[in-house]
């Protein structure tokens, strides 16, 4: 799990690259506000001038993005993250770049997702940090789109007959790993027809591109194999929801700063700051990391998903645990938060992750005690015995501690912020006018 660090490429590479791999179109990826992927193609004519200027593009229409009277962008081509894409035909290939946004002039976009990872990152390596992050994303596989209908009555690590997207998921693998994206685990996860695919640790904005690109792997593969694949974080009412569990720690150079060969859980006092951090400032990061009314049916007592603000090393019902240590294993040290889920926009769930444990490293924020008990059991006199914080049990309720956030406001800019929370206020919104299934057919025949 030690971390590696990717090979820089530039313009010349890039160039040399789609010659060799007869490469006729690329597809300029970037993300809205909301974790969405978006993607303009250009031929392999305009590479050149891609990579020296940008491709403008009208932001209008992008959620999150400018006004309609200030709506020309610019796509900066990355050339670290050119890759051919796998399911498309080697004759006339097909690749891809991320893009940074900018304004035409050249000026960064403040409301880019990218940016703003980019820019939080940048703090953290001015304290000497590079950030390290090996999610966990969890996923459905259905019949179809138009209801969850699983594939099996499979359980946690289950065998064929009862995984019956085994091959799906080796299909996904496979494709990963031709894009460079290592690969931990893959297995049949706990409910029906659910999977989970572990990345192997890289740095955070590798890492929150990995992630884009393999919630797009996974659609395609699954459109190929002739069903549908689905992020919801609850689409099963009575089963387990899908979250994005995040492996983190903090590296100064090739050194692990959250080990501490004396420690009895062998954190050092820098994680033990950082995961204070985490704990201290859950509940108002939830907007981010559990940015959809679906997402907080997962987060409900009952299905493993945490509640309560606790952590522990053993104890899989809390918001973060401590991995075991395993000897020789120094830089394998990490924290694991477990309340995102795999439909958080990457860019942004990292970004105050980390904004996060750094203000705790910065003010020294003292680590309470873990709860290696079930605190599920616990009664609520218990609970505010111990001083306890839940998260929020809904949208409204998450937005209402965004809106206060000092952190939140100072991780995002002020335009991401604003254009975030205005975006959740009117889902919200819709939902609580919305009249479901359920209230017409418990209410309509009885009132």
């Amino acid at each position: 799990m030690s971390p590696k660090r990717a090979l820089r490429k530039d313009k010349e590479y890039v160039l040399r690259l789609a010659k060799e791999h007869d490469v006729r179109f690329i597809r300029l990826w970037f993300t809205d506000i909301l974790g969405f992927l978006k993607s303009f193609a250009i031929t392999i004519d305009e590479l050149e001038k891609a990579l020296e200027e940008g491709m403008g593009f009208d932001g209008s229409s992008i959620e999150g993005f400018a006004r309609i009277d200030e709506s020309d962008m610019l796509a900066l081509p990355d050339p670290n993250t050119f890759c051919l894409l796998p399911w498309r035909p080697r004759e006339n290939a097909v690749a891809r770049m991320f893009c940074d946004i900018a304004y035409p002039g050249g000026k960064l976009f403040e409301g880019d997702p990218r940016q703003v990872l980019k820019r939080n990152l940048a703090q953290a390596a001015k304290l000497g940090f590079t950030f390290y992050v090996g999610p966990e994303l969890e996923f459905f596989v259905f019949k179809s789109a138009e209801a969850p209908v699983p594939l099996d009555a499979g359980g946690y690590f289950d065998l064929t007959p009862l995984d019956a997207a085994s091959d799906l998921r080796r299909d996904i693998i496979l494709a990963m790993e031709e894009m460079g994206i290592g690969v931990e685990y893959s297995h049949h996860e706990a409910a029906p027809s659910q999977h989970e695919i572990d990345f192997r640790y890289t740095d955070a904005l590798t890492m929150a591109d990995n992630v884009m690109t393999y919630r797009l792997i996974v659609k395609e593969f699954a459109f190929k194999h002739g069903l549908y694949a689905s992020f919801m974080p609850k689409p099963l009412a009575d089963c387990n929801g899908s979250g994005m569990h995040v492996n983190m720690s903090l590296f100064k150079g090739e050194r692990n700063a959250f080990f501490d060969v004396h420690d009895r859980l062998h954190l050092s006092k820098t994680a033990k700051h950082f995961l204070a951090g985490l704990l201290k400032r859950a509940p108002e990061m939830t907007l981010v990391l559990n940015q959809w009314v679906n997402s907080y049916k997962r987060l409900v007592p009952g299905y493993e998903a945490p509640v309560y603000v606790t952590w522990a090393q053993r104890n899989r019902s809390d918001l973060v645990r401590i991995p075991m240590y395993k000897p020789g294993k120094e830089t394998s040290t990490r924290i694991e938060l477990r309340s995102p889920d795999p439909a958080c926009n990457p860019y942004l769930a990292f970004s105050v992750v980390l904004a996060a444990g750094l203000e705790g490293i910065e003010k020294q924020y003292t680590l309470p005690d873990a709860t290696e008990a079930n605190v599920f059991e616990f009664s609520e006199s218990e609970r505010d015995k111990r001083a306890i914080a839940q998260l929020p049990s809904n949208l409204g309720k998450a937005i209402e501690l965004a809106e206060d956030s000092s952190l939140l406001k100072r991780t995002l800019g002020e335009h991401t912020f604003q254009s975030f929370l205005a975006n959740k206020k009117i889902e919200y919104n819709r939902f609580y006018r919305a009249v479901t299934d359920y209230e017409i057919k418990t209410y309509l025949p009885l009132l």
